[in-house]
């Protein structure tokens, strides 16, 4: 089965971290047909230098398509999944690391299963050095647990999934929905009543840290989290009960110092050093 990898950049990512990114997936035990690397807008010399070294480099594998604008993310990866060549698609983050059976372990799902639209796994977070974890996000394994999790909190982690590009576009896409991009569109993806599952291996090494949090925190991101929400709480997704009591919570979190929001994301989301399902 052929399959692209899909990846969006923009002028504000690290050119080193970017090459650790493409070298994981290009030294994967089953190769990927293309990746499709969206330019998010203009970039900065020194990212446009490590891409144009790795277009040259791979001239047959890696495609590099540009907009003119900055866009965000939810829309860069609508344009990127109409321009990929295959129906399966790799989602992967210019930051993080893949590790090497990654997409054997998703491609053995979706030759056993043609029903199956999106499969994704776990991530182990670290901060500097990728050989130190941190943490891992762990996420629900079969379709009625991830739909009961999606009640609460976001059933894949975004950047270890592998989808079917027709499911995709049979429910529009990604949207503009700021923080929440991945999760509406998975929300969506289980309302339609597709197949879906994630595999209980660590697929990515993600990159996390203060950085991260500080994206996941502030009045900005309170306000994003209550519309979204809300539109699922209008979408028939959420009783009222559950929208009050989440919204609440979601909020009340986003608006602690930073310092404290990092306790409660260490002991309460995430698994430290171990392997438990959530």
């Amino acid at each position: 089965m052929e399959f692209s990898v899909l990846m969006s950049v923009y002028y504000k990512e690290n050119p080193e971290y970017l090459k650790r990114a493409l070298d994981s997936i290009l030294n994967q035990t089953i190769t990927a047909d293309e990746i499709v690397l969206i330019k998010d807008g203009p970039l900065t010399k020194e990212l446009d230098d490590a891409i144009a070294n790795y277009e040259e480099k791979y001239i047959a594998i890696l495609r590099v398509l540009s907009l003119e604008n900055n866009v965000g993310l939810g829309e860069a990866l609508n344009y990127g999944v109409r321009h990929c060549k295959y129906d399966l698609i790799a989602r992967m983050d210019t930051d993080d690391i893949a590790l090497p059976t990654r997409f054997e372990l998703q491609m053995k799902e979706f030759i056993e299963n043609k029903e199956l639209a999106l499969c994704g796994g776990q991530i182990a977070e670290f901060e500097n050095d990728p050989q130190i974890i941190s943490g891992y996000r762990k996420v629900p394994l079969t379709q009625a647990a991830i739909l009961k999790f999606a009640k609460k909190r976001n059933p894949f982690n975004h950047m270890t999934v592998m989808f079917r590009k027709q499911a995709i576009l049979d429910v529009a896409s990604y949207q503009d929905m700021p923080y929440f991009e991945d999760y509406w569109l998975w929300v969506r993806i289980l309302q339609k009543g597709y197949v879906v599952k994630n595999v209980e291996q660590v697929l990515v090494n993600v990159r996390a840290g203060a950085e991260m949090l500080a994206r996941r925190g502030g009045w900005i991101y309170a306000k994003s989290s209550f519309y979204y929400y809300k539109v699922l709480s209008e979408n028939n997704f959420l009783c009222s009960l559950d929208f009050i009591w989440i919204v609440i919570l979601r909020m009340s979190i986003s608006m602690l110092p930073i310092s404290i929001r990092q306790q409660i994301y260490k002991l309460k989301l995430r698994n430290q050093g171990n392997n438990n399902e959530n």
